[in-house]
């Protein structure tokens, strides 16, 4: 990386930093990010969809200009081969960003199986999720300074989803998603806590609203753009843990976030349930990990995510048993 890289990056986030800000769907977020980078000219903007500018084409594409400038990369992968194939060919650097979720397919979340499972054991991969236009415009800006500022080695991918969310996010806020959780609301308790990742966030929102409005239960919610760097995070303090026994033990963002609550966790993704396991091992309360597949064939619907509420309280003798059987019978289960 050079002095000319450093610089490119910093315009092209003053670019985007100062451009009007819009609460709106992750992928109308980032492609209007895209058009900003694009025209600036500080930055490669390549869609995917360009003949001109297919993978196929690289490097030679490149040839041309050997110093490396910041990478947005706007594509439609749904395996991992095609994810695996297209990160080889940017030399596992820079922003790739999938619509695939916009798409007819009988995938969760237009990815095959193999895609998520990819992204979460792959070294070099920060994935995330972005449930809105503000954690997708925060997420690109941190990946612009994280790799072509402060040099560090590896690629960003974020999922895309068309769905709008005018959730605006603080300071605050932008930098707790990045580390992978933040509350949507702040100081607020609950009998119990539910976490939600990219479009299936909304499913949590309405889970809450049914669990009060039902059954007289409180939720606490947080979005979790990327669940993957939270257990990554949790591991690594666990294994220092492990190899410091007499130091001062490390913490980590998530068990900071679920701190001096014992209330249960329920955990939601629209990837296989795999994804949201990662956490199981590092949240020191009841766990619940709801995915695709999980109890329906895509994301968990709010239904599902109030039914496992009420058992995880009745797991934990907070709530009647006869409350889950209610539940199952009210909202007719498929």
């Amino acid at each position: 990386m050079t002095a000319a890289t450093v610089n490119a990056a910093q315009l092209c986030i003053d670019a985007l930093s100062t451009a009007a800000a819009a609460s709106r769907s992750p992928l109308y977020t980032v492609t209007r990010m895209a058009d900003t980078l694009e025209f600036s000219r500080h930055a490669w903007v390549i869609r995917g969809q360009s003949r001109s500018r297919r993978a196929g084409h690289w490097p030679g594409w490149f040839a041309r200009n050997t110093a490396e400038k910041p990478l947005l990369y706007l594509h439609s992968a749904q395996s991992s081969a095609q994810l695996s194939a297209l990160s080889d060919v940017t030399q596992q650097r820079g922003i790739l960003c999938n619509d695939i979720e916009n798409q007819p397919s009988r995938w969760p979340k237009g990815a095959q199986p193999s895609l998520p499972l990819w992204l979460a054991t792959h070294p070099r991969c920060t994935p995330y999720d972005p449930a809105s236009g503000d954690e997708a415009q925060a997420i690109v800006l941190a990946a612009l300074r994280t790799l072509y500022v402060d040099g560090k080695p590896g690629f960003y991918y974020l999922a895309l989803h068309d769905h709008d969310n005018t959730a605006a996010l603080n300071e605050q806020d932008r930098e707790a998603a990045l580390k992978g959780m933040y509350p949507l609301q702040q100081d607020t308790p609950g009998d119990v806590r539910l976490l939600g990742a990219g479009r299936a966030l909304e499913e949590v929102v309405q889970a809450k609203r049914l669990l009060e409005q039902d059954w007289n239960i409180t939720a606490q919610l947080w979005s979790c753009p990327s669940y993957t760097r939270l257990a990554r995070e949790a591991a690594t303090a666990e294994r220092w843990n492990r190899l410091h026994p007499e130091a001062p033990r490390r913490s980590c963002h998530l068990r900071d976030c679920l701190a001096g609550n014992a209330a249960p966790v329920i955990a939601v993704t629209g990837y296989p349930q795999a994804i949201v396991d990662q956490l199981a091992g590092h949240v020191q309360a009841r766990f619940v990990a709801l995915g695709a597949g999980s109890v329906q064939t895509a994301a968990p619907s709010r239904y599902w995510i109030v039914v496992s509420a009420l058992r995880a309280l009745a797991d934990e003798g907070r709530i009647d048993a006869l409350l889950v059987e209610k539940g199952i019978k009210r909202y007719v289960l498929k």
